[in-house]
């Protein structure tokens, strides 16, 4: 952990004249207010954590998370405690509340500290990695026809600023009938001798297809490349650590399938993938500062890479603490429970939405193939007329933001049976 935090710089300069350091308040007076009773291993206690309304089947959590109970309470906790005293509460749970995060990623995760930058999004993330990763002109990058906006964009820009190629492939034509073995043969065919990043998504928000990362960092070993992963729709649904998953990056938000506090994300590398990565933003970490204040210049080789990428500065605290109470929460039920949950829901509607008539599911029935989104289309019915139609009917569904645009559910922990079997009589109704 750092050796210098912006405690201690403070006071530091606090010695010279420069500011002075408020004291801070007793623990025993940041009360957040009462929680509801909570049981793990019941589902019911689960979907108590969360304050949604009870008449509304939402299904769409996923877009942007409401809060569960214990992370409403540490955001209460800090925003109470930085209220009252914002330097001295600052200072007094800096260093702490920071250790305590980076120790909750890391046990999810599988993996060391300092291969993890924090950010506030998974755009974010992207921009950071894609911006930073060393490419010459002459490099390409092969990225897919399916990523998202953000992967399209963050990449545009690159190669708007250097002359990077990006080379975008289809993996699939009919994401229901996608296979392993078509995903991985498209995209490794389309690698060159001058491609060094592969740019992907785990769980397609276009389609809800998920693709086999595993099968696809196998068929990529041994090329020098880097295996780039957007994983939020993956992060906090799919049993997986980035190790398992063989990729060098992995970027996701925090307030998706996490249910973390909104405004929270972070960038997982791998050594090598780091070693191949400049930051553009100034990191706040000890270590730089520490640099920073007795020769004039951060030294990055004092600062393990995560920190490093971590862009500085002043953050909405009381979020990005409480995104520990997010892993806590995911850590108690247990990750393989979660995962086994979202699937059972998802497979149940995809099921159901099969049976009806003039529906068409895009998704493929395969679990190992799909995750927790559920895409499918309705007849001829417009998209945003479904979603409309559904929202009076109390249930919360989406549109994919694509040129090919499909009706867009997402159950998860937040969720029970009786919200699926509501969405199905809702679908029913629309035909």
């Amino acid at each position: 952990m750092p050796q210098l935090t912006r405690r201690s710089l403070l006071t530091a300069t606090a010695a010279a004249g420069l500011v002075g350091v408020a004291a801070c308040e007793a623990d025993g007076q940041q009360t957040a207010g009462r929680t509801p009773p909570f049981d793990p291993r019941d589902w019911a206690s689960v979907r108590a954590q969360f304050a949604l309304d009870p008449t509304v089947a939402h299904l769409s959590t996923y877009v942007f998370a409401p809060h569960p109970a214990p992370v409403r309470a540490a955001i209460e906790q800090h925003r109470a405690g930085l209220d009252r005293d914002p330097i001295g509460y600052l200072h007094a749970h800096e260093a702490d509340a920071e250790a305590r995060v980076a120790g909750a990623a890391m046990r999810y995760l599988g993996t060391g500290a300092d291969g993890i930058a924090f950010t506030d999004s998974t755009t974010l993330g992207l921009g950071l990695l894609y911006g930073g990763l060393r490419l010459s002109r002459n490099d390409e990058v092969v990225t897919t026809t399916h990523d998202f906006y953000a992967t399209h964009e963050a990449l545009r820009l690159r190669a708007d600023r250097d002359g990077v190629t990006v080379r975008p492939v289809e993996l699939y034509t009919d994401p229901a009938t996608a296979s392993v073995d078509q995903i991985v043969g498209k995209l490794t065919a389309a690698v060159g001798p001058r491609t060094r990043v592969v740019a992907v998504t785990w769980v397609h928000s276009s389609t809800g297809v998920r693709l086999p990362i595993r099968a696809i960092a196998d068929a990529l070993a041994g090329k020098n490349l880097l295996l780039c992963v957007d994983g939020v729709h993956g992060f906090g649904a799919v049993d997986a650590t980035p190790a398992g998953l063989g990729c060098d990056f992995l970027v996701s938000g925090g307030h998706k399938w996490l249910h973390g506090p909104r405004g929270t994300g972070l960038v997982w590398g791998s050594e090598r993938g780091w070693s191949r990565f400049t930051p553009s933003v100034p990191s706040f970490d000890g270590r730089s500062l520490a640099a920073w204040v007795t020769t004039g210049r951060a030294a990055a080789a004092t600062t393990p890479p995560g920190p490093l990428a971590t862009p500085g500065g002043y953050h909405s605290f009381e979020h990005r603490w409480a995104l520990a109470d997010a892993f806590h929460l995911h850590d108690s039920i247990g990750r393989g429970r979660v995962a086994g949950r979202v699937r059972e829901l998802a497979t149940r509607l995809k099921e159901g939405l099969a049976g009806i008539k003039e529906v068409t599911v895009v998704t493929p029935r395969d679990p190992e193939l799909s995750a927790g989104l559920v895409c499918c289309a309705v007849g001829d019915l417009r998209v945003d007329e479904a979603v409309g139609r559904l929202a009076a009917a109390k249930v919360v569904a989406s549109a994919t933001p694509y040129r090919d645009s499909y009706l867009r559910f997402g159950p998860g922990i937040a969720n029970s049976e009786e919200h699926v079997d509501a969405a199905l009589r809702a679908v029913r109704d629309l035909v």
